[in-house]
């Protein structure tokens, strides 16, 4: 992995440079990860005019984790002394002074107004400029050791959710449920869940974002559940929808049915080139057109990686367009207040026609179970 870590580091300086920035100042847990490893919490890296300037800066000495969990051992890192040892930010700052730099792009949208004037206070006369989300458009597209890792925390939770599926569900709450879910992904080799998990039941069901509650699952519920692993840093995702008990009655198969096929519309729109807003729009003209406008979510999708939420996102105001090896969740819904609802949520990797369309990542059934 170091060639690839000293790849990304390569690119992100030709920007910088491109910029009239000698150096740069990472902060961003998921972008210095991207760039250098698993570094320890609270390290920055500070990317220098060469790659021998480049350096990890920490507070404390990375703990025990396996090799594939450590930083990027063709990087030099520095580890400030003392209990503590100060903001690692900071003193990033004051190296490159002392490197003889100039400029220092920094990631404005990070640091707090506290911060950046350290920063300014230990180097004064080095010019800090915005580095902004360069960081975060270079990770956009995924490299075939990303989509792996992702492949993985999908598999994981697809096993996760199969074995809940086979237990007793009726007279448990749903916060149990979640707990459940989440000790089954570490049981099943995941770093943790990739965000809380959701478990919904009855009026909750389909509920965007809910919390899960003391609610007891009760005959007939709609029983709705989002829940994603992290492995190797990377986070997937993944929502279904079941009915408890009993055949389902008619108006869940069509509310089931209607959200179906707004997925399925939104799945079959990503190819290499399609613009984010229109993937949006796929899925939401078919709830839109059966009158569901007031109950649906604020985008179809996201994009996916060593954050939950990142770029691109899948929504009527989106800007841009879809390359391959992207991936991305559609996760359309509809919520009826006091009634429940439906969300199915899948993570997929956009990929040209040639090779077979987008990548299905999450495959858990989509068929309406039940339980």
């Amino acid at each position: 992995m170091s060639e690839v870590y000293a790849a990304r580091r390569t690119r992100l300086r030709e920007y910088c440079n491109a910029g009239g920035s000698a150096a740069a100042l990472v902060s961003r847990p998921a972008n210095v990860r991207y760039l250098a490893g698993a570094a320890p919490q609270g390290a920055v890296l500070l990317l220098g005019r060469t790659e021998e300037h480049d350096l990890l800066v920490s507070a404390g000495a990375a703990a025990d984790r396996p090799t594939q969990e450590r930083p990027d051992e063709a990087l030099r890192v520095q580890t400030l002394p003392g209990v503590g040892g100060g903001d690692p930010a900071v003193s990033a700052a004051g190296l490159a002074a002392g490197q003889g730099a100039d400029s220092l792009a920094v990631e404005e949208h990070h640091l707090t107004v506290a911060r950046h004037r350290a920063l300014g206070s230990v180097a004064p006369r080095l010019r800090l400029t915005n580095l902004g989300s360069a960081v975060e458009q270079l990770r956009v597209v995924k490299d075939e050791e990303e989509i792996s890792c992702l492949r993985i925390g999908a598999e994981i939770a697809d096993q996760a959710l199969g074995e809940l599926l086979e237990s007793i569900l009726v007279g448990r709450t749903e916060r149990h449920l979640a707990l459940e879910l989440e000790r089954r992904l570490v049981d099943h080799g995941a770093d943790g869940p990739a965000f809380p998990t959701s478990v919904g039941t009855g009026p909750n069901a389909g509920r965007p974002g809910h919390r899960p509650t003391d609610r007891r699952v009760e005959e007939g519920d709609f029983l709705s559940v989002c829940l994603g692993a992290t492995y190797r840093g990377y986070r997937c995702e993944i929502g279904r929808t079941f009915v408890i008990g009993t055949a389902p009655a008619d108006w869940q198969i069509e509310l089931y049915d209607l959200v179906f096929a707004a997925q399925r519309a939104g799945r079959e729109s990503l190819v290499p080139g399609a613009a984010c807003r229109d993937v949006d729009r796929a899925a939401r003209q078919v709830l839109d057109s059966a009158g569901y406008t007031e109950g649906l979510t604020v985008l179809t999708g996201h994009g996916v990686g060593l954050e939950i939420d990142e770029d691109p996102q899948l929504s009527p105001a989106a800007m841009g367009k879809l390359d391959a090896c992207v991936p991305v969740t559609v996760e359309p819904g509809v919520h009826l207040p006091g009634r429940g609802g439906v969300r199915i949520d899948d993570t997929l990797v956009v990929r040209p026609e040639a090779d077979g369309g987008p990548e299905l990542l999450t495959i858990t059934t989509k068929e309406l179970l039940a339980l």
